[in-house]
């Protein structure tokens, strides 16, 4: 399914389930303390029932469903939903997966104790959803924000891989991250409280194959360009990654929570 915003990528027309098969291979890249983050603030642990929005490939269920609680993932792409189905099943996970807009979910009101948004809640109509997610959580409840992005201007793989996507994409918008806090949009004040905020840098992980298949799987590239288009960067990509001296990589993120509690 097509996605424009005049806001992203400057219009240009992306689709996450043309990537999806490399979204469920590559994208899986979160460390244990990311997620261990929101377990020791009592979250998305067992005896709650909670709703992953814009779930993708289902990466937050997946990582977060030995904390015990009851999950539930929602994604606008057919076939990202799909890839979570299967990837769940295959480690014997019982977890609900519905393909939806974030902006057509229909649950019943006070449904979840727990909603989480990972690397995700740009895309929304706030006006829309802030306070659909505000019925669907039940009193006291908690709407978790999670995004974590690599450092272009510190780490010059990052940086050097920007560029070779914006070479193929121009209109990209999504590079040039610089640390921050995760964004808060003003119309959540009538429906939340801020609770708690936090945000740190960690190195990430990767080998040649699997930083490249990160980057294919970006928007700017699988999700967004043709498949000889995408054949081609991929190719230039690994030529540069060729040149580095070993095949073990750790590239600098940085990673931010917010969690708002439901007035």
């Amino acid at each position: 399914m097509d996605i424009q915003k005049n806001n992203i990528d400057g219009g240009k027309a992306f689709d996450w389930g043309r990537t999806s098969s490399d979204y469920a291979k590559f994208r899986d890249i979160y460390p244990p303390v990311f997620f261990g983050k929101v377990a020791e603030r009592g979250l998305c642990v067992k005896g709650q029932r909670v709703l992953d929005i814009g779930t993708g490939t289902g990466v937050v269920p997946r990582n977060m469903y030995h904390y015990g609680a009851e999950w539930t993932g929602s994604d606008i792409s057919e076939n990202q939903i799909a890839q979570a189905k299967m990837l769940a099943q295959c480690s014997g996970m019982n977890i609900d997966f519905v393909v939806s807009a974030t902006e057509d979910l229909d649950f019943l009101d006070e449904t979840f104790d727990v909603i989480t948004a990972c690397q995700c809640f740009f895309y929304f109509d706030y006006d829309v959803v802030i306070p659909k997610l505000a019925r669907l959580l039940k009193k006291g409840g908690r709407l978790v924000i999670l995004f974590m992005a690599w450092l272009p201007d510190e780490d010059k793989l990052a940086g050097d891989s920007e560029k070779l996507v914006l070479k193929y994409n121009p209109q990209w918008t999504g590079g040039g991250y610089t640390r921050q806090p995760v964004f808060v949009p003003e119309i959540a004040n009538d429906y939340f409280n801020i609770e708690y905020t936090e945000d740190y840098d960690l190195m990430v992980p990767f080998t040649r194959e699997t930083w490249n298949g990160r980057m294919k799987a970006c928007r700017g590239i699988g999700a967004s360009l043709s498949a000889e288009e995408t054949a081609a960067w991929e190719k230039e990509h690994m030529k540069m990654l060729s040149k580095t001296p070993s095949d073990e990589l750790e590239i600098l993120h940085h990673a931010a929570m917010a969690i708002l509690r439901k007035k």
